[in-house]
């Protein structure tokens, strides 16, 4: 069970915003099963999502829905992000156009699950983000907008986007360390380096440390 992982740690917290109770309740039992030890927040809507994240230090992912009162289009996420720039935020959106997946993806979300998705896939998305990757669902990659690689800004251009640490955790990951070795190296928890990481994953537009490997290949970096 993925939930032993944490065996002998301090309980992992996350919190799950959406304004429908009998979802949230839902959601809840679906995590518990993967993570059981996992400590579980509830919020309404955006506001109260603010408080619970200002009371609690310790949340490490957010599971948000796009569509709630008063809340327009990304308007909720854009709040979180702006507010708590390094915690991730997972979509759980009852939406599965892939336009909307992929803008969510590109205004920072770290990954999207459709509400119609099995307990399985909910949970690999969880740990995905987790991580530090991004997760994308299958619709995602099949749809045809994202076929074309020209739709990619230069390499250039991408690398160009990264700030002087998200260049050095870059570079370490090229060689190959892990996030506690990169932590280790840069003097910071592994929360930060899970977030420079997704960070990383959405500037460098790919899906994956192998991929950003592979994509940066052409690239010499100087350590900053």
């Amino acid at each position: 069970m993925l939930g032993s992982r944490r065996l002998g740690y301090a309980p992992m917290h996350l919190l799950i915003v959406d304004d429908h109770p009998l979802f949230r309740d839902a959601l809840g039992s679906a995590i518990r099963l993967a993570y059981p030890d996992a400590a579980l927040h509830e919020a309404d809507g955006i506001g109260s999502a603010l408080d619970v994240l200002a009371a609690c230090r310790g949340i490490e992912l957010i599971l948000l829905d796009l569509s709630m009162q008063g809340v327009t289009g990304f308007d909720g996420l854009l709040t979180l992000r702006a507010r708590f720039p390094r915690l991730p935020i997972l979509i759980v959106s009852g939406h599965e156009d892939p336009r909307i997946m992929r803008e969510a993806l590109h205004h920072g979300a770290a990954g999207f699950v459709p509400k119609a998705v099995d307990k399985a896939t909910l949970t690999q998305a969880i740990a995905t983000v987790l991580s530090g990757a991004l997760y994308t669902p299958p619709a995602l990659a099949r749809a045809p907008e994202l076929a074309s690689a020209g739709r990619k800004a230069p390499l250039a251009e991408r690398v160009a986007r990264l700030t002087p640490q998200q260049l050095r955790v870059l570079t370490m990951i090229r060689q190959g360390k892990l996030n506690k070795q990169i932590a280790h190296e840069l003097g910071v928890g592994d929360s930060m380096v899970k977030a420079h990481v997704s960070e990383l994953l959405r500037k460098l537009e790919v899906i994956s440390r192998t991929q950003i490997v592979i994509e940066t290949e052409p690239l010499t970096f100087v350590q900053v």
